[in-house]
Parts: C-alpha cells; sequence; structure tokens
C-alpha cells in the first residue's frame, strides 16, 4: 500500500451513462445504482483513459493511499467478465418474450388494406431486446439492422417509418450491460452477415454510448459494416442524422 495515481468519481457530476466503462480497458469500472463506480483499486491503473468518455467531467485522478495496479488480477477480473457474457441463449421454448416469430403479411392481407389506413405496423420480427435476439435468429441474416434506444420509439411519432425493412433490437445503454452488449453485437455481426447498421438515439447524453457499443462489437468481430446515426430531441424531432 502506498500513495498512487488512480481514479476518483464526484457521484453529484455523474449522470450513469457508462460512457467512462468503455473507456476502461482494465474494467475498473462499473454502473451500480445508476452512478460510475470503482469496481476495486487494483483494477485501476490510474492513467486516466477513463476521463474523456466522461461527458460531465464527473471522474479526475487523485494522488492517494491505495493498493498497487495488479495487471494479473485485471487479466483474471477481464477473464470473468467476458464468461459471464457468453451465456447460452435463452431457449425459445421457454418465456413467450424470448420466441422467435416473424411476420409476414400474406397477398390477401395486402391487397385489401387501405392505402389511406393508420396504425399498421412495421415490426417484423419479435423478439425486439438486445438482451433476448439470439445472433443465429433468421430475421437477422443479410438485415438492414436498427438498434435503438428505448425511448425514441416513444419521442419520436414516425418511429415505426425508421424500422420499414429493418431488423430492430432495442436498449438502453444507461440501464442495461454494456459489456454483454457489445460482446452480443460482435456475434451477430460474426454471425448474420448484417448488411448495414443504424443507430437510433435520444439527444441525452447516457444515449451517446449506444453508437460506441454497437462500433465496439462491430470491431471485436473484424467486420465491415455501414454504420449511420440519428439523433433525435426530447421534443420528438430528428436533429442529426448521417
Amino acid at each position: 500500500m502506498g500513495k498512487r495515481k488512480i481514479i476518483e468519481i464526484n457521484e453529484e457530476l455523474c449522470n450513469g451513462c457508462g460512457q467512462c466503462i468503455l473507456s476502461c480497458a482494465e474494467g475498473a469500472l462499473k454502473i451500480v445504482g445508476g452512478k460510475a463506480k470503482v469496481v476495486s483499486d487494483i483494477f485501476c491503473d490510474g492513467l486516466g483513459a477513463c476521463l474523456s468518455g466522461c461527458p460531465t467531467d464527473a471522474l479526475k485522478i487523485v494522488e492517494r493511499e491505495a493498493p498497487e495496479f495488479d495487471e494479473k488480477a485485471v487479466e483474471e477480473h477481464l477473464h470473468k467478465m467476458k464468461a459471464a457474457v457468453k451465456k447460452p441463449e435463452p431457449v425459445a421454448c421457454g418465456c413467450p418474450s424470448s420466441q422467435i416469430r416473424t411476420f409476414q403479411p400474406s397477398a390477401c392481407d395486402t391487397a385489401n388494406t387501405p392505402k389511406t389506413q393508420r396504425g399498421v405496423s412495421s415490426l417484423s420480427h419479435w423478439p425486439v431486446q438486445i438482451k433476448l435476439v439470439p445472433p443465429t435468429a433468421p430475421f437477422l441474416k443479410g438485415a438492414s439492422l436498427l438498434v435503438a434506444a428505448d425511448c425514441t420509439a416513444f419521442s419520436y411519432p414516425d418511429f415505426h417509418d425508421l424500422m420499414k425493412g429493418k431488423a430492430l433490437m432495442i436498449g438502453c445503454p444507461k440501464f442495461d450491460d454494456a459489456e454483454a452488449y457489445v460482446a452480443k453485437f460482435a456475434e451477430v455481426f460474426k454471425t448474420a452477415d448484417v448488411k448495414d447498421v443504424t443507430v437510433a438515439i435520444m439527444e441525452v447524453p447516457c444515449c451517446s454510448m449506444l453508437p460506441r457499443i454497437v462500433q465496439a462489437g462491430l470491431d471485436m468481430s473484424g467486420k465491415k459494416v455501414p454504420v449511420k446515426q440519428i439523433v433525435i430531441g426530447t421534443s420528438g424531432r430528428i436533429l442529426s442524422e448521417g
């Protein structure tokens, strides 16, 4: 035990966005109760790679009494983290929320639907939650993928227009498991031969982690897929697209 540089988190400034977690290669940070926390001092190298990922400047490097950085412990910690996110996919015959279904309207349905009729869903499959969609789902094969933050569907009135012709995966980058999502998308990109990806997020800071999660999964997979980002304002308008 001795004085060394280490990360300190100001909980009053922390908004729980989780961006620092993706910037920390040692896995020293996690979200607990909506705030970033240091998992263990021995996992933090004190170099401050996580500082640039914080939009509220809640993180800083201080010098204080702390155990030495333990590289071997970090390796074991990261190994456990990877093992934890590689659990078998839920069997589709269990809970109805995980049963794979596709919705293909028949020619008769299409012919008898008035062109002016409102309220027709563009959803083509089930499930849609990121954690429930298996990488081997048939609707992902060769698909254009829409990865959307949960709140976008409630804020953007024409959300179903974004869904047209796309396979949908939704989740919350603030409250869900970011590391598990990175691993899930890596498997999706490796397995499904996805054609392109659109990431729809809200303008709030915590949402900005979702494109980084998708990109981290893409980098991990070694695939090259075009990625487009849409930012939706809290007023329900598209603020940027590209």
